[in-house]
């Protein structure tokens, strides 16, 4: 299912890089890429023998923290001309898909549907490849620019999205192919959270709490990275980040309770730890490398050796869902109250200072889903709500600042896995997908305006993106 290029389409996002400069900044060669990063949820889905993919970063799920990065380097015309893999330390030997040689990054989306996974080049958005998967799907970026994970079944499989860029001495190179999902799987027992931080990524395997770490970088269609061992005391939905100094946070706990978190060093050593999160879920990074995690009665932060508890002010309030920016001192989390509810559809969010550990309520007149929240480029605090309307909030003060209607009302499913409005930022972009239409829309988050909206010949569920 390929969708032909729709010229106006092209023309307006383009025209939107074109006219900031940043067509001229990825045409110029002289680009570096960057790594994405990652947002969260609760509830564990465990993979049956007619549902060959299981589950994936976040949840036990109602959601994850797909927090992302923004990157900078948009724009251009990258379907130039085809070369062969001589003198590019960019593709594998045996590998028989055409290249190209772009004018910068190109960077691609992933959208999950009943049945596979759908490539699209984030400018055009044109469908670059269809690719065929069975059971619930979940998506992460792999942390190096060029590939997903796909859950498995059996653990963690490698999409590549056929788009990665090569340094050559003081300026890139960069270069697409047909997307292809592999062979390669990270082997892990129903596998759960996918965290990318600085130049590693951490996966966590639910069913025996075994973490596996390795470089971003060093990932390739062709071959799996060495990865290093490391697991939780007990098996739990759990979430592990490295850190830059090579410590590692996880989450401790059982599959009956989680209670908090620790940190090892680097040989192992047990260097931190508080068990004061019930219910712990969902991690984000702020700026100063300070790691978030969700709590039933607020948000646990670890900052300078050692964790500090925001306390939320409500005996219960749930922020399993965290969404921060790594030059930004602030973290949005959804917020619950009502600890019997099966499905509560919030109308208030959370902010945290994680420089003077406290946390202000905002309330909002329209609820969200897991799905809802992101940050923009300068680390503003984005909210997509139920009636249609993308608000922007200054993370300081929780002053709504802009909105912008992008879809139709909707109301969230009961069943988290099921298909809703889903809001993922890329760059100075936010791709909103409306599942009811089956389109996909993009805004201009400098003009809070929509800019673009294309037809999809599936019902759309995941988003994210990788940079090229």
């Amino acid at each position: 299912m390929i969708l032909t290029m729709n010229s106006t389409r092209r023309t307006s996002i383009l025209s939107v890089l074109a006219s900031t400069g940043l067509f001229l900044a990825v045409a110029g060669c002289a680009t570096e890429s960057e790594a994405p990063a990652e947002v969260d949820s609760d509830a564990v889905a465990v993979p049956t023998d007619d549902t060959a993919r299981g589950t994936t970063e976040e949840p036990a799920h109602e959601g994850h923290d797909h927090e992302d990065e923004t990157h900078e380097g948009h724009g251009h015309d990258h379907k130039d001309e085809t070369h062969d893999h001589e003198g590019h330390d960019h593709e594998d030997h045996e590998d028989a898909r055409p290249t190209t040689e772009a004018a910068g990054p190109s960077p691609r989306l992933g959208v999950t549907y009943d049945g596979g996974v759908l490539v699209l080049d984030a400018y055009t958005l044109d469908v670059e490849a269809d690719l065929p998967a069975e059971g619930f799907l979940r998506l992460n970026p792999a942390g190096d620019g060029r590939h997903f994970l796909l859950t498995d079944s059996d653990g963690f499989r490698v999409l590549d999205a056929g788009t990665w860029s090569v340094p050559h001495g003081n300026h890139d190179h960069s270069y697409t192919t047909e997307p292809l999902l592999t062979d390669h799987v990270f082997e892990a027992d129903h596998p759960g959270h996918v965290v990318t931080h600085g130049d590693t990524t951490v996966l966590f395997a639910d069913g025996t709490g075994e973490i596996q770490t390795f470089t971003s970088d060093d990932l390739s269609p062709s071959a799996l990275p060495e990865t290093e061992q490391l697991s939780a005391a007990e098996a739990h939905h759990g979430v592990a980040v490295r850190l830059e100094d090579g410590s590692t946070l996880l989450t401790v706990g059982t599959q009956e309770a989680r209670t908090g978190a620790i940190v090892q060093d680097a040989d192992g050593t047990e260097i931190a730890r508080s068990e004061d999160c019930p219910g712990v879920h969902g991690e984000t990074v702020a700026a100063e490398e300070v790691v978030a995690l969700g709590c039933e009665d607020g948000v646990l932060l670890y900052r300078d050796g050692e964790f500090v508890k925001v306390r939320a002010e409500a005996a219960y309030a749930r922020s399993g869902n965290l969404a921060g920016h790594e030059a930004s001192p602030y973290v949005l989390g959804d917020y619950k109250t009502d600890p019997d509810a099966d499905l509560e559809r919030p109308t208030q969010v959370v902010l945290i200072d994680t420089v003077e550990a406290t946390s202000q309520v905002v309330d909002l007149p329209a609820s969200y889903s897991f799905r809802s929240l992101a940050r923009g480029p300068e680390g503003e605090a984005l909210v997509l709500g139920t009636d249609g309307i993308l608000r922007t909030l200054d993370p300081a003060t929780g002053e709504v600042t802009a909105q912008t209607e992008v879809v139709d009302a909707w109301e969230e499913p009961e069943d988290w896995q099921r298909p809703r409005p889903t809001l993922h930022v890329r760059g100075e972009f936010a791709y909103v997908t409306e599942p009811a239409t089956q389109e996909l829309h993009v805004v201009d988050l400098a003009e809070q305006t929509v800019i673009d909206t294309a037809p999809l010949p599936v019902v759309p569920n995941e988003l994210t993106s990788v940079t090229g």
